[in-house]
């Protein structure tokens, strides 16, 4: 927690609580009695919430008449993870520290616990590091070992996010390309088991690229990881995701396209949260569909319902499931690379092998963009479903 926050009395006014939150650089501030301890707390949400609509004057209104009264409070001794889970269900930034006699120690905010995060996962990597390198560590200079750090960490994040091999399904063969533009990236995928009849895929983008959006992709991966075993439903599983990452991936979000297939019908369910839109070759035609489907990212709006879609798949027919940095690329000219050569690509190719068609797909785009280089993660899964 931070120790002596700002705290003003309730009478104080609003001028002279914003003059100190401004010059301070904070988002809270708490209101309390010499009498009784803690009486509310005044964030940058009260402020938006009542601005818009007030009097000539109101700069001297009490902070009491805008304040956030009762505001729900956290004990010294609960743990951070805690923490966490008390802001996620009550979907609030700021938590002040309080004993039992409602006496203010401290304040607890979003941001301070992502913090908490980011340096439980670079202490878990220092010390594998410090184990497989311990004579090299000695050794190396500090830029040198930032480097080794970012390369390691990289390593660790593949391993935590991404299944160790494509799945061993006989509905379908794999080809799989995924490629971080720095040691560490926001693309992921994951796959699910929920019942022996239905099979699961998951593709997602946590905005950015390197230490933030690798953060934000670890928390939505154990989100998944947690509800997509219990369920069929995409639209449920990416509606849970959805709310548990609120208020924690700070000004990110992730896209997310969730895909169920039971095995028996071959009937592919999928939900979508702002996702670029995974194409469907069809064997039978020749011809490339998109399964598009609408939903706002995750850790954008709250309590989203994500509507799901189906379609009947065939033997023969490939899915081809990518994250935006493949088809953002760009040439020497400026032009995208853009979804509409994917699919001109995927129709041209489509009848080969998914470990030959993805790379092939890979080898048009580098093709078409030359020398330029990428400017964000590049993530591309091909699914071939057997005849």
């Amino acid at each position: 927690m931070q120790p002596e926050p700002v705290m003003v009395l309730a009478s104080c006014p609003l001028r002279d609580v914003m003059g100190q939150m401004n010059r301070r650089r904070i988002g809270a501030v708490i209101v309390v009695d010499d009498a009784i301890g803690l009486t509310g707390i005044f964030t940058e949400r009260d402020l938006i919430r009542r601005v818009a609509d007030v009097e000539p004057g109101w700069r001297e209104t009490p902070v009491s008449e805008w304040m956030t009264y009762d505001p729900y409070s956290i004990a010294p001794d609960v743990n951070w993870e805690d923490a966490v889970a008390l802001m996620s269900r009550h979907r609030v930034r700021h938590l002040p520290v309080v004993n039992s006699e409602r006496r203010v120690l401290g304040i607890l905010s979003s941001r301070m616990l992502m913090s908490l995060r980011a340096e439980s996962l670079n202490n878990l990597v220092e010390h594998r590091t410090r184990e497989l390198n311990r004579a090299i560590d000695e050794l190396m200079l500090r830029d040198e070992e930032l480097r080794f750090n970012l390369r390691a960490a990289g390593r660790f994040q593949t391993r935590l996010l991404l299944p160790h091999a494509p799945p061993d399904w006989p509905e379908l063969r794999w080809g799989v390309h995924y490629a971080p533009l720095d040691h560490l990236g926001g693309d992921y995928y994951d796959i699910a088991q929920p019942d022996p009849d239905h099979l699961g895929f998951l593709i997602a983008d946590a905005s950015g690229h390197s230490i933030a959006a690798a953060m934000v992709a670890i928390m939505s991966r154990t989100a998944f990881a947690d509800v997509s075993g219990s369920t069929t439903s995409p639209g449920a599983v990416l509606s849970e995701m959805n709310s548990r990452l609120q208020g924690l991936a700070d000004e990110r979000f992730v896209t997310a396209f969730y895909g169920v297939l039971n095995r028996r019908t071959r009937v592919l369910t999928y939900a979508n949260a702002g996702h670029p839109y995974p194409l469907r070759f069809v064997a039978r035609t020749g011809a490339v569909q998109s399964l598009s489907a609408q939903g706002f990212m995750l850790g954008i709006v709250p309590d989203e319902h994500y509507r799901e879609k189906s379609v009947q798949l065939e033997p023969g027919d490939r899915l081809c499931f990518y994250t935006d940095g493949l088809v953002e690329a760009r040439n020497e000219m400026g032009e995208g690379y853009g979804t509409e050569r994917l699919e001109q690509s995927l129709a041209a190719h489509g009848f080969i092998a998914a470990d030959v068609l993805s790379e092939r797909l890979l080898a048009d785009q580098r093709a078409f963009r030359g020398d330029t280089k990428l400017t964000d993660d590049v993530t591309l899964v091909v699914g071939e479903l057997s005849v």
